[in-house]
């Protein structure tokens, strides 16, 4: 039996994995929080590799599939795999958002961070970053994405649908945007400082 034919044993294999990689290279040394971080981590990738996904990939192939005349269209994109990947995209914006607040609670600077105080300023410039990301994945992509790909049990007229498309895709590029100095405050944060 093959773990990697599932996503579920491929999820489990890595994880036994890192723990091999602990348990073989331990140097005695604890670090209290490093499971909220990596959990952080792991589902922050996820979140923002979605939202690269979305942006880089998926968006613009739908735009060439609905002009391709006698082309299969968009339909396969919409029906199979865009719900799935909003349905990871939206919980590990929660999650990213969720265990980045309790590293910083851990750290004991959560209030500062978001406060922009001291040396927590330049973490919690990459938190409010992200709370407003996660604001817009919740309030505003997929409410919107919803209507778009019929997934709210209801009929909308195509001015509705050509709306929330708009909405949803400036949250969405809105975020990738944002995604870039976010990314940078949690790096100089942890490596020492923004680099000039």
């Amino acid at each position: 039996m093959n773990p990697l034919k599932s996503v579920l044993g491929t999820i489990i294999t890595g994880i036994v994995l890192a723990v091999i990689v602990m348990l073989v290279y331990q140097d005695g040394a604890t670090n209290p929080i490093e499971f909220t971080v990596w959990f952080h981590v792991i589902v922050g990738i996820t979140w923002i590799g979605l939202l690269y996904y979305f942006n880089f990939v998926q968006v613009p192939a739908v735009g060439a599939a609905l002009g391709d005349e006698g082309g299969p269209g968009p339909a396969g994109i919409n029906k199979y795999v865009a719900p799935r990947a909003l349905l990871w995209f939206r919980w590990s914006a929660l999650l990213t958002w969720l265990s980045g607040a309790a590293a910083l609670m851990k750290m004991g600077i959560l209030a500062d961070a978001f406060m922009l105080q001291g040396g927590a300023a330049v973490i919690g410039v990459g938190a409010w970053l992200g709370t407003i990301m996660l604001f817009n994945v919740w309030v505003l992509i997929w409410p919107n994405q919803k209507k778009i790909l019929g997934l709210d049990g209801k009929s909308h007229d195509a001015g509705t649908i050509a709306s929330a498309k708009m909405v949803a895709l400036m949250a969405s590029r809105t975020n990738t945007a944002l995604s870039i100095p976010m990314l940078l405050s949690m790096t100089a944060f942890a490596h020492g400082g923004f680099p000039f």
